[in-house]
């Protein structure tokens, strides 16, 4: 733990971590994914020193929900979270579309 992280964000890379070698990722893997959100969030709030710009203007990666994930297959956001911005927005008949359906009427 770096010493200028906070005892909770010590605990968020702990989560993140867990969770990541959970889905399987590698524990290298895990603890670099962990540190890079932990980082960037304390950027993006204002604790560091030095933050990129694509830190400061980027959405959190907690926002971002995989998007950009470097992982193959299908990227982007999650058919619930396609569905439940379609239902913030009002959209009619989201319950039957699929994640293609949702991603195009949300204009994605």
């Amino acid at each position: 733990m770096p010493k200028e992280w906070s005892a909770k964000e010590e605990r968020e890379y702990e989560h993140i971590r867990d969770s990541a070698e959970q889905r399987g990722e590698s524990t290298k893997r895990a603890k670099e994914i962990g540190a890079r959100t932990v980082n960037k969030n304390r950027a993006q709030q204002g604790k560091t020193k030095t933050a990129s710009r694509s830190s400061l203007r980027d959405k959190s990666p907690q926002q971002r929900g995989g998007e950009r994930s470097g992982k193959r297959g299908p990227k982007g956001l999650t058919r619930d979270q396609l569905y439940n911005e379609a239902k913030q927005r009002n959209i009619k008949g989201r319950s039957s579309m699929t994640k293609a359906q949702l991603a195009e009427a949300l204009g994605k």
